[in-house]
């Protein structure tokens, strides 16, 4: 087991450097450090020297992968890409181009994120296993069929839809909860409510579709067939040996979300005016902040990573078939 892990965590240095390498050519293709300094410093204010100025405390006035004005190691080394990711790999981010600390921004900003992303989590995964396990009970009947167009129909609407539909209707007319905001502390709540109602109705469809598949593939194999000639009633058959054998298939999807419940929902985050990690990233993306951007895709990768990892673990205690070799 450790052997396995060790290797995994060495695999995933190449791909770290990787996905920090294309975020770096992606963004500057479409900005540049001039263009970075002007937005920050203002187009009116923007003069060569101020510009320049700006780049040489920041640390954009090196060449951005090869210095050939340098000599040996510091040809690689004394450049911006260099510069700018060996200190990720430590986990120091150090400070956005606005000049607030970028660590102590995730730190503040990754409550309100889990505050949104666990319950929904939780209470969409019981929603959704709940739906599919009642459709395949009633398989075949009108109320597979229907609650089959409903998902359907639930999946094609856009997320946008559900939130503005939700703060129309629930905080607008009915004045239910505040249309947007947040609040530190038990406060929070009924700021809370709302955004995780909507991520969980606007997920709801897909991920019912998803379980209600697993499951009628696993309700049609032999053993099935043998627990019920048994005499275990069809309740027993789905919740014992139908739900317990679509485990590994469930847990490919639910444990790889899990470490990306820290980066927030971007559209909730947004429209719900939620000081999280997704409203964070957002705001970096707009203001052209590349520190942040790159901060935000890098903590992205190593939890999407360690997902991949927590699933193969997951498979192990599952099903004791599958060995980590």
């Amino acid at each position: 087991m450790f052997a396995y892990l060790l290797r995994r965590a060495l695999y995933a240095i190449p791909i770290l450097i990787g996905v920090n390498l294309l975020t770096f050519v992606l963004f500057f293709v479409v900005n540049s450090p001039d263009d970075m300094a002007r937005m920050q410093i203002g187009v009116k204010r923007a003069t060569p020297e101020a510009i320049e100025r700006w780049k040489v405390e920041r640390g954009y006035d090196k060449p951005m992968f090869f210095n050939s004005a340098a000599s040996g190691t510091a040809r690689v080394t004394d450049t911006i890409f260099f510069d700018k990711s060996l200190r990720m790999f430590a986990f120091d981010f150090g400070r956005a181009d606005d000049g607030r600390d970028i660590a102590q921004e995730i730190r503040d900003r990754m409550g309100p994120s889990l505050a949104i992303a666990l319950p929904t989590f939780v209470l969409g995964l019981l929603a959704a296993i709940s739906f599919a396990l009642l459709l395949v009970f009633f398989r075949a009947t009108y109320l597979d069929f229907w609650g089959v167009v409903a998902c359907v129909a639930m999946m094609s609407i856009s997320s946008l839809f559900y939130i503005i539909g939700g703060q129309w209707l629930v905080s607008k007319l009915w004045s239910l909860v505040p249309i947007s905001g947040y609040a530190s502390g038990l406060d929070s709540a009924r700021f809370l409510m709302l955004p995780v109602a909507i991520s969980v109705i606007a997920g709801i469809g897909s991920s019912t579709r998803w379980y209600r598949t697993i499951f009628l593939e696993e309700i049609s194999k032999d053993y099935v067939r043998t627990a019920r000639a048994k005499g275990l009633s069809e309740l027993r058959v789905l919740f014992r040996h139908v739900l317990k054998n679509a485990m590994i298939p469930i847990l490919t999807g639910v444990v790889v979300v899990i470490p990306l419940l820290f980066m927030g929902s971007l559209l909730v985050e947004s429209f719900f005016a939620i000081p999280g990690l997704g409203s964070y990233t957002i705001d970096a993306i707009n203001a052209q902040d590349f520190a942040v951007v790159r901060a935000m895709v890098f903590i992205g990768s190593v939890l999407y990573i360690v997902g991949l990892i927590l699933t193969d673990i997951s498979y192990t205690l599952v099903d004791p078939r599958v060995r980590l070799e």
